[in-house]
């Protein structure tokens, strides 16, 4: 019964091809929207949550405090309360940590040969990789022994690289940090953006012993100072926690008393970027909602249709009804009616959808990611949306009386 309901209705739709195509133009624009606004979203969180892993997983970054100098607070750090020997107390009395990586730098001018770049040097400890789970794309990273002899290595990001060496191999190369020669031995995989949008892999790495006795200088009394420590807890350990444990040891340390405050901040880099990726999550939901409102205009549109042609086909059905057919062999057909306008649509619909995603993602440069189950859901929405506004109309001629029917003009 229903092939044959089917092979009636199809016959029914290729009678009116032009009315049938602009019917189903709805439901191909409301499911083509949906998944191209659904992989739009779904790609921004994509990246997002790309630039957030870049940051490293379960890091907590301890940094100084302002200093208070007159009234006036010069920023974060200038207190330089912080030293290695923290880094190495957090490492070594918190079970819960992995690593602890002390860290120092500022803004360097680079030279080698002719070619020159400004960027952000970063002294680092061995664990700094571990902690930002960063490694070499060529070379090898800072060792223990280069910490240890403070020896005049430098490991460069992929920017950095690029700048000064271009096509060429700069493993082994000698570039010029403040008139200081240091051998290149290594490049960091490439990174991209955070999500500050800032480029991570415009920079450069040298000992932390080394930047302290050739580079950055010795303030009095600051021998050892650094301006942040990064720390990577381990898997299974509650961050809460361990950022408790972090504070009390620092606050020991320092030998603070109750009264006091923290002269030191401890913060979840991660934490700031998952309300953007939050944020990224609503608005795909919204941009999903608002494509939906096509899906419900092509609904409309052919619930129309279907009161049209039962309006048209009265005396056919009245005939039906004559030699035997029952309503709900009316119904079925205009039911199947609706649902093949309905399914023609979105399959066009899904071709348009994904079509429309990589324009977007090659004329926009943008990144988009149309999922499986977006196609999925779509489809299933637009054969809901052919039922549920083909069945008022199905009904309706399900319930005609065939002598009224037939006296039908």
């Amino acid at each position: 019964m229903l092939v044959e309901a089917a092979r009636s209705a199809l016959r029914a739709l290729r009678v009116n091809k032009l009315r049938s195509a602009l019917t189903m133009l709805g439901i191909v624009i409301g499911v083509g929207a949906v998944i191209a606004m659904l992989g739009v979203g779904a790609g921004a969180q994509a990246r997002l949550l790309e630039q957030i892993q870049s940051l490293g997983s379960n890091v907590i970054v301890v940094t100084s405090r302002s200093a208070v100098v007159a009234g006036l607070r010069p920023g974060q750090g200038t207190r330089a309360r912080l030293t290695e020997d923290d880094a190495s107390a957090i490492q070594s009395e918190i079970g819960a940590v992995q690593a602890a990586a002390p860290t120092r730098g500022g803004r360097f001018q680079v030279v080698h040969d002719r070619s020159n770049w400004g960027t952000t040097l970063t002294a680092v400890t061995p664990e700094w990789f571990e902690v930002k789970e960063w490694d070499v794309a060529d070379g090898r990273l800072i060792t223990a022994e280069d910490h240890h002899a403070a020896a005049k290595v430098v490991v460069l990001g992929q920017t950095v690289a690029w700048r000064l060496f271009g096509e060429d191999n700069p493993l082994g190369q000698t570039v010029r940090i403040s008139r200081v020669p240091f051998t290149v031995v290594g490049v960091l995989e490439a990174k991209g953006q955070n999500p500050s949008e800032q480029d991570q892999d415009d920079t450069l790495m040298v000992p932390l012993s080394t930047a302290r006795r050739k580079l950055l200088g010795r303030l009095p009394g600051q021998g050892r100072t650094v301006w942040a420590v990064s720390v990577k807890i381990q898997e299974g350990y509650d961050l809460a926690e361990a950022e408790a444990e972090i504070r009390e040891l620092m606050r020991q340390r320092h030998r603070l008393r109750p009264d006091q405050e923290d002269d030191f901040d401890l913060r979840r880099p991660t934490d700031v970027f998952q309300v953007q990726e939050d944020a990224s999550r609503v608005m795909t939901y919204l941009l999903g909602a608002i494509a939906s409102v096509s899906l419900l205009v092509g609904g409309v549109g052919i619930m129309n249709i279907m009161l049209v042609c039962v309006t048209e086909r009265t005396r056919e059905i009245g005939l039906r009804m004559a030699v035997g057919a029952r309503g709900r062999d009316i119904l079925t057909q205009f039911l199947v009616e609706a649902l093949t306008l309905s399914l023609a649509g979105g399959a066009l619909g899904i071709a348009a959808g994904v079509g429309g995603a990589r324009a977007i993602s090659y004329f926009a440069e943008w990144q988009t990611l149309v999922a499986p189950d977006s196609i999925v859901v779509a489809f299933g929405v637009a054969a809901t949306i052919g039922i549920l506004f083909g069945f008022y109309p199905a009904h309706r001629a399900a319930r005609l009386d065939p002598i009224a029917a037939l006296r039908y003009e």
